[in-house]
C-alpha cells in the first residue's frame, strides 16, 4: 500500500510538475504551443539564437515593415525578406504575436505579474508585440490612440521590469 502511495504521488508530482511549465508558457503566448498544420511538431519558432540573428532582426526592423489592412507584417525589403529567418520573423508576427488590443492588454496583464524572467523567445516577441503596437497608436486617432499607446507603455513597463528583474530581487 505504501508503496502505491509513493507511486501515485511521484506520478502526480511529474504530471503537476509537467502541466504546470507547459501552462505558463502557454499563458503569456498561446497561439506558440499550436501544432504546425503540415507537421506534428509545435509552432514555436525563436529568432535570436546568435548575436547575427539580432543584428538580422534589427535590420528586419530598420527595412520598414508593410502592415495591409488585414494586419498582416511583412518586410518590404525583398532582399531581406527572402532570407530564411524572414520567414520565422513572417512566422511569429502573423502567427504568435497577439493583434487585438483585447489580447495585447490581456498579455500586458499577465506579464505585469510575471514571477521570474522571461525566456528569450518570449522576451522577443514581447518587443516584437510593442512595436506592433507602437504602429498602431502611429495610425490610429482619437480614442483609439490613447488606447494603443497605454498599451505601449503597459508593454514598456513589463520589458523594464523584466531586464530590472535580478536587481530588484536584490533590494527586497
Amino acid at each position: 500500500m505504501l508503496w502505491k502511495t509513493l507511486l501515485l504521488l511521484l506520478f502526480y508530482y511529474s504530471a503537476h510538475a509537467t502541466v504546470n511549465y507547459r501552462w505558463s508558457r502557454a499563458m503569456l503566448y498561446p497561439a506558440a504551443q499550436r501544432l504546425k498544420r503540415s507537421s506534428a511538431a509545435f509552432l514555436n519558432p525563436v529568432l535570436q539564437n546568435s548575436l547575427e540573428d539580432v543584428v538580422l532582426l534589427y535590420e528586419f526592423l530598420l527595412a520598414e515593415l508593410d502592415i495591409d489592412k488585414g494586419q498582416r507584417i511583412s518586410i518590404k525589403d525583398e532582399e531581406l525578406a527572402s532570407l530564411r529567418k524572414a520567414a520565422e520573423f513572417d512566422t511569429i508576427c502573423n502567427e504568435v504575436i497577439p493583434k487585438s488590443i483585447t489580447e495585447i492588454r490581456r498579455l500586458s496583464s499577465r506579464l505585469s505579474s510575471y514571477p521570474r524572467v522571461l525566456k528569450k523567445e518570449d522576451f522577443e516577441r514581447t518587443v516584437l508585440t510593442m512595436v506592433y503596437t507602437a504602429y498602431r497608436a502611429a495610425q490610429s486617432q482619437g480614442h483609439q490612440k490613447g488606447t494603443w499607446a497605454e498599451s505601449f507603455v503597459n508593454l514598456y513597463k513589463a520589458l523594464k521590469h523584466d531586464l530590472m528583474f535580478p536587481y530588484n530581487k536584490e533590494t527586497s
